[in-house]
């Protein structure tokens, strides 16, 4: 009997050292892997870190190179206009030189209404263009006579360097008991669109005033009539 006890006491003891023992061992083990997986755990939060500062540093890369190269881009438009690139400019009163039709400057001493020729000539190297009415003042020693256009339609008429172009001044003249009688002297004749004149002797007698008349028989047409 006791020899059994022993021998149970004796198991029971070697069965309690094997469980420290175990135990002791499974906390080494754990120690260990705590040891390990730390510099694991570590290294990968390194790892994470630094691929977030790559990729932001990769944003910030690419949002620099998006915006140096917004900075460097070129244009492809065109930054002067070329107008037509044929057109002859207009042509202006300097360039131009005035006189009368008819040669001699004479006008014929009847009294029906009458037509005078008034020549453009281009006196400049480039061709010009001339289009519309132009501005025609009776001058006479007691004022000034705005002659009205007539119904027609003006015309663009492009001169070449030495070429001239015509319009015609309608006028009725004077005679004793016909009226009103105006003693033109000179015609200031202005180019259209243009705001400087020039002056030619009126080559004609007296013309009767009709300043005041809805149709009067003295008018002028536009250039190229």
């Amino acid at each position: 009997m006791r020899l059994l006890h022993a021998a149970t006491a004796l198991a029971a003891t070697s069965a309690l050292a094997l469980t420290l023992t175990a135990c002791g061992n499974g906390s080494g083990d754990d120690a260990s892997g705590d040891k390990s997986s730390a510099p694991a755990s570590s290294s990968s939060a390194t790892a994470a870190d630094g691929a977030t500062a790559t990729a932001e540093n990769a944003g910030a890369t690419k949002e620099a190179g998006g915006s140096t190269g917004g900075g460097t881009g070129t244009s492809t438009g065109s930054g002067s206009g070329s107008g037509d690139g044929t057109g002859a400019s207009r042509c202006h009163t300097a360039g131009l030189g005035f006189s009368f039709g008819s040669g001699d400057g004479k006008v014929s001493s009847s009294d029906d209404q009458q037509h005078l020729a008034v020549v453009l000539k281009n006196k400049t190297s480039a061709a010009c263009t001339i289009q519309g009415f132009p501005g025609v003042d009776l001058k006479s020693s007691g004022g000034s006579w705005s002659l009205t256009r007539s119904s027609a339609t003006p015309q663009k008429v492009t001169l070449a360097a030495g070429s001239s172009a015509t319009f015609t001044i309608t006028f009725l003249p004077w005679t004793q008991g016909s009226g009103t009688e105006f003693k033109a002297t000179s015609v200031v004749v202005t180019p259209p669109n243009e705001t400087t004149s020039a002056t030619l002797t009126w080559p004609g007698g007296s013309v009767l005033l009709q300043d005041g008349a809805t149709h009067p028989g003295t008018y002028t047409g536009p250039v190229g009539s």
